[in-house]
């Protein structure tokens, strides 16, 4: 393959098509200042207007931030700590960036998102960045504007994980390799910025920050013939680069973290339990599950709606011929080869591991990218062209489908009554505990008279899908295209909103902030905490109230390893050691999910609070006091 220059994208002719493209970018488009603007106003209205609400999450969402939390709290950047335990299972660089937000702003719920919301506007910005490289100022408009307004990264940014800078790190990884391969010589500015990025995603989310993409330009040099350019990338200054930036971590982890007695220390459990045995499925301790292979494919479309109708058409532009893959190719075509295996090699990784449903969230912005090279060409294509035809098209099916959610919709308006006023929505749920270890599990206890309490949101959510989807469809009637993609992240950023008001009506079951709050008023020095079940399915009480939790638990969760280093506070209750603790002279305070609790029975029980279908118990009274009469002799 020649790696020359190509012309600019923005007046390259389009093959492949009935009618000649001739790049005419929209005069308001083509200045980038203007596009930057719009992106940063859109990525505010959905982003940053949930940023204090609701409160932090069970599970993930506060284990994380307390990681951070206890990071500035024992001044240790290197071992992270949750509930006073070393908490070895994750790479560093988001709780750098969380602890840095608590220094700079304080401990609270938008300092805690911040960071992970900039992650999101340099996402958005840098697909703006490789789309405009690729496409012109249109394409990479339309490709941020899909990304910015899809569900799926939306979704998986209301709690705390890594996987939306995995993707970042992921679209300039794959920027500059597009960039190397127009150069007769990389610069060692290309090749170094290619190391540097994907040693941050090594910190990131741990050896997949260097797999992903390594596979995906493996393929693609593999595919074109031109695996000699790995020769010209400065491998062994590059690798200098590599190892500066991620190995200081991993090395002061390694001595701070040996091996001690029975304990194999940071790197076996870091490297082979995380990464090695967690992809054989044989991670220990096996507390976690896997989404069916089936769903976690149609999931990885789903999460890009409303734009997946779109997305057929684009993969049409992809290279697919052998004589295409070593001939030499625009820099269209490249890009598009690599935007494609960019998603084959994670959704094929992950489809061979263990799997959640927001794993394929770094594949996102490849897809958006795909999607929004076609939305272009669909645009500067003539009216009677066979872009615009699948066009109207698929803005059919989108209407069909909103049609359908709006009839839905409204069908749950007319049937569900609103709840009576101090009604606790988990007392309309019907729980499923087996689906908890799935990241939206609590979701599936939803019934229909729960959905009453969601009126407003189901509404907005069913109306905005109706009209937008109606709108697109008369838009590209008339020819419109770049009108209809407005309409579609017009209604996107409704439909948005009405999740993030549903979310945080359901937040009181996936969050135990109020029952945290009900304990500081209780409170005294030497009370103790203790959790009906693993230390995450209550970590909100952690972050919340500042004080440990024990765990009435077989031991397990992310509490597991660090409990096995020597020195390591005792947090484990058996129901023996539970039951002397409960009688003893101190206060003690139980949370559970059940109930009516078998680790209570025969021992006299006061109720401090109920929330959100969970309880906390205290073996004395509050002066006035009510006694449980569920428990107690």
């Amino acid at each position: 393959m020649n790696a020359g220059a190509v012309p600019n994208p923005e007046r390259t002719t389009i093959k492949r098509t009935t009618s000649p493209i001739t790049m005419a970018p929209n005069r308001l488009l083509a200045d980038w200042r203007i596009c930057l603007l719009l992106l940063l106003g859109l990525w505010a209205v959905i982003y940053m207007t949930g940023l204090a609400r609701p409160a932090l999450l069970d599970d993930a969402d506060t284990v994380h931030a307390e990681a951070a939390k206890e990071m500035l709290q024992r001044h240790d950047w290197v071992t992270l700590y949750v509930n006073g335990i070393r908490y070895l299972e994750k790479a560093p660089l988001m709780y750098w960036g969380v602890a840095t937000s608590y220094t700079l702003f304080g401990i609270s719920e938008w300092s805690t998102r911040l960071p992970l919301m900039l992650g999101v506007l340099a996402m958005i910005l840098a697909t703006y960045g490789l789309g405009r490289w690729t496409f012109g100022s249109e394409g990479g408009f339309d490709s941020a504007l899909v990304l910015a307004t899809a569900l799926g990264p939306f979704l998986f940014t209301r709690f705390l994980i890594p996987d939306v800078p995995v993707g970042l790190w992921l679209t300039l990884t794959f920027w500059l390799f597009l960039v190397s391969l127009e150069q007769t010589k990389p610069s060692r500015w290309i090749c170094w910025g290619l190391a540097a990025v994907c040693a941050l995603n090594v910190l990131t989310k741990g050896l997949i920050g260097l797999v992903f993409p390594a596979g995906a330009i493996g393929l693609y040099l593999l595919l074109t013939g031109n695996l000699r350019l790995l020769f010209k990338l400065r491998l062994f200054s590059s690798s200098l680069v590599f190892l500066a930036i991620a190995a200081p971590w991993h090395i002061l982890a390694a001595l701070r973290n040996p091996p001690q007695g029975n304990v194999r220390g940071f790197l076996w459990f870091y490297f082979v339990n995380e990464h090695i045995l967690r992809f054989l499925n044989r991670r220990v301790p096996r507390d976690y599950d896997t989404v069916p292979l089936l769903l976690f494919w149609v999931l990885l479309v789903l999460w890009l709606i409303p734009w997946t109708v779109f997305l057929p058409q684009s993969l049409q532009e992809v290279p697919r011929r052998w004589r295409e893959f070593r001939s030499q190719m625009t820099r269209r075509q490249r890009a598009y080869l690599l935007f494609f295996l960019w998603n084959v090699v994670i959704v094929g990784f992950f489809s061979l591991s263990t799997r959640q449903e927001y794993y394929t969230i770094p594949a996102i912005p490849g897809m958006a990218l795909l999607v929004g090279g076609w939305l272009q060409r669909e645009r500067a294509s003539d009216a009677d062209s066979r872009e615009r035809r699948n066009g109207r098209i698929s803005s059919a099916i989108l209407l069909a489908v909103g049609a359908i959610i709006a009839v839905a919709g409204f069908a749950l308006l007319f049937f569900s009554k609103a709840p009576a006023p101090g009604t606790d929505l988990s007392d309309l749920l019907r729980k499923n505990p087996q689906d908890y270890a799935l990241s939206f599990g609590h979701f599936l206890d939803l019934t229909p008279q729960a959905m009453g309490a969601f009126r407003v949101p189901l509404f907005g959510f069913s109306l905005a899908f109706l009209l937008g989807t109606l709108v697109n469809f008369i838009l590209r009637r008339r020819n419109r295209a770049g009108a209809g993609n407005v309409a579609l992240a017009a209604m996107m950023v409704v439909v948005l909103a009405c999740v993030r008001i549903a979310f945080g009506i359901f937040s009181p079951i996936i969050s135990s902030k109020d029952l945290a709050l009900a304990i500081r008023e209780q409170y005294q020095p030497g009370d103790q905490i203790v959790v009906g079940g693993l230390y995450e399915n209550a970590s909100t009480l952690n972050f919340y109230s500042g004080l440990p939790l024990h765990s009435l638990h077989a031991r397990g969760g992310n509490m597991w390893y660090g409990t096995q280093f020597p020195g390591a506070p005792r947090v484990w209750e058996t129901q023996a050691s539970f039951a002397e603790m409960w009688t003893g002279p101190q206060r003690v305070f139980f949370w559970t999910d059940q109930e009516d609790p078998a680790a209570l029975h025969g021992l006299t029980s006061y109720v401090v609070a109920r929330r959100g279908g969970k309880t906390i118990f205290s073996n004395q009274p509050k002066a006035p006091a009510q006694r449980s009469s569920l428990h107690g002799n």
